[in-house]
């Protein structure tokens, strides 16, 4: 999942715990240990989520209906196809404003890799952007830009704008789970002692 999927199933928590999900794509291998508490159960619950969804049936099944050559990156536009569909279906301008508070004032704490990302998020608003289809599809090619070799996630967004139909119909069905997910992880993400 990208950014708005991950802060929709994480908002229930603290600043600390959102920042952690928000964060997390930034940080490679272990939990670096001096995070803090809840911004460390942040990371670990995006991991876990991204984990679940990526098993899923109805991801599967999309990937096995995506072109055979641009099938390896058809997760990375999966994830960001679901915040198109969050920003369209369920626009929240309340949570969209605390990411942006919360990323400008932890800038300094965000993962190098990751910091012009999130300028450029906050600063274009992308949290509101993504609910235009061909900004979603803009922005999966710009990842692709990134990638060593062909940009294939570019070669990809024919095959989504050719099956937006059978995408937003995955959402329906998918993002419902994916909250379920959400509630039932939350237990194993709490620290010790904390209210449930």
């Amino acid at each position: 999942m990208n950014f708005l999927a991950h802060a929709r199933l994480a908002q229930h928590g603290s600043d600390d715990f959102l920042f952690g999900n928000l964060i997390a794509d930034g940080l490679k291998g272990p939990v670096p240990a001096g995070l803090a508490l809840q911004t460390a159960l942040g990371v670990r619950f995006h991991r876990r989520l991204d984990a679940l969804i990526d098993r899923d049936a109805i991801t599967r099944a999309l990937h096995a209906r995506a072109p055979r050559p641009q099938r390896r990156v058809t997760g990375i536009a999966l994830d960001i196809v679901w915040d198109h569909f969050l920003a369209r279906r369920q626009h929240d301008s309340a949570l969209n404003e605390r990411i942006y508070r919360l990323l400008a004032h932890r800038e300094a704490e965000i993962p190098p890799r990751q910091q012009r990302l999130f300028h450029c998020l906050r600063q274009q608003r992308w949290l509101e952007a993504y609910a235009d289809f061909d900004f979603t599809c803009h922005a999966v090619a710009g990842v692709g830009q990134r990638l060593s070799g062909r940009n294939l996630l570019a070669e990809l967004t024919p095959w989504l704008y050719r099956e937006y139909d059978l995408l937003e119909a995955s959402f329906v069905a998918l993002w419902p789970r994916m909250e379920d997910h959400a509630r039932q992880q939350r237990g194993a993400f709490r620290p010790p002692g904390a209210d449930s």
